[in-house]
């Protein structure tokens, strides 16, 4: 077995925050609190994905709490989608946060807590072997590392640092990433701020062709073809504006991931599912939130 890199930093922040240092990160189901489940509607994930062996669920952890939830492909180095709750922030990034990794991707026994990234020199085969690390982006230069969770949707430092984990990233073009892709994350962030009154669940994803960054002639991370994204917010403003307000109680939205043509659009959820049925390796029972995040009538 390869060594365990836990480093200075994760148990330093442990045992600042007195807590113990490993539990589960990899999960069976989001089923439980410590699975995060919390961080779903009504606690049910997105369903109908075809099973693959190479599909991971990670209860993202970061000082040992749980953080939000991802779907993740160890195939193709990449997740499907992350699951979250939003807090309502000021929009401000994080500043010179590392990346971090998921050692029980690599190891069975390591921890649950993501951890930053070891020197380029230390970073393992088997490390490599089960998910990005840096160097695939590095030589990728036209790609940015996009957040499924974007650390502007999150207000806690520790929430926000637990973005920034390769395992909520995929390779987004910087003309979309820093264009249009985070133009929408900004505008979900102020109507959720503004007209969201209870607690508001946001699942983000990405549809791929099989495009992939490669490095030293080998197939490393997926290329999204789409991103897409969409909110459920029960408890909502029934004052705020027509054109905010028709947008609740739920929402969704895509956009194609390349350097033009790549505007977002917005759409319902139930036409958001239509388009994505198409495009990902889903089956006809495919659904984001439970109950569509409330009755029909809700929409009507």
């Amino acid at each position: 077995m390869g060594p365990i890199w836990r480093p200075a930093w994760g148990v330093a922040l442990a045992v600042l925050l007195g807590v113990p240092w490993a539990s589960s990160g990899l999960v069976e189901d989001f089923s439980h609190e410590e699975r995060c489940k919390n961080s779903l509607y009504m606690g049910t994930a997105p369903r109908g994905y075809l099973a693959q062996n190479s599909l991971r669920k990670i209860c993202q952890r970061l000082a040992d709490k749980p953080r939000f939830a991802t779907l993740y492909d160890s195939r193709r180095h990449m997740p499907l989608y992350s699951a979250y709750t939003f807090k309502k922030s000021d929009g401000e990034k994080t500043v010179d946060q590392p990346w971090m990794y998921e050692p029980q991707l690599s190891w069975s026994s390591g921890s649950s807590n993501m951890e930053p990234f070891p020197q380029m020199a230390q970073v393992s085969l088997r490390l490599t072997d089960s998910q990005a690390v840096l160097a695939d982006f590095a030589e990728a230069a036209q790609y940015e590392r996009g957040h499924l969770n974007p650390d502007l949707h999150q207000s806690d430092p520790l929430d926000k640092a637990s973005t920034y984990t390769l395992t909520n990233a995929v390779p987004q073009f910087r003309e979309f990433n820093s264009g249009p892709w985070r133009q929408h994350e900004d505008h979900i962030r102020q109507r959720l701020n503004n007209y969201c009154r209870g607690t508001a669940y946001v699942v983000t994803g990405v549809t791929t062709t099989g495009n992939m960054i490669r490095r030293n002639n080998q197939n490393r991370v997926g290329i999204p073809e789409y991103m897409w994204t969409a909110y459920c917010c029960p408890d909502f403003d029934h004052n705020a504006p027509y054109l905010e307000r028709y947008r609740l109680p739920a929402f969704g939205a895509y956009g194609l991931n390349d350097r033009v043509n790549n505007a977002v659009t917005e759409l319902p959820i139930k036409s958001l599912e239509k388009f994505l049925k198409d495009r990902m390796e889903v089956d006809k029972n495919f659904q984001i939130f439970f109950d569509n995040c409330g009755p029909d009538e809700m929409y009507a």
